[in-house]
């Protein structure tokens, strides 16, 4: 793959590929404190270190049971343009 297709984001809903996107940049599942209901996971992060204060880390089956409940997709990069590691992601609706 070339670098400009290697920076181009993607989506998926594989738990593998999420989980190792995210573990490869020393990424955890989070959810944010502030939406969570019931002791149910709010709104999903990924969160890295530093943690974030705003965050609560959970496990990766309740991060993606909510995921697959609210019909999420994962939307990442792999690198930069210019080749480095990104961190880029965000979840987006299926």
């Amino acid at each position: 793959m070339t670098k400009t297709q290697d920076s181009e984001a993607r989506q998926t809903t594989s738990h593998d590929a999420i989980r190792k996107w995210a573990e490869e940049r020393g990424g955890k599942p989070a959810t944010v404190k502030a939406t969570e209901e019931d002791g149910h996971a709010g709104i999903l992060r990924i969160d890295f270190d530093p943690p974030d204060e705003g965050l609560d880390r959970i496990s990766w089956d309740e991060f993606f049971e909510k995921f697959d409940e609210t019909g999420l997709a994962f939307l990442h990069q792999d690198h930069t343009k210019d080749g480095k590691m990104s961190r880029f992601h965000k979840f987006v609706r299926r």
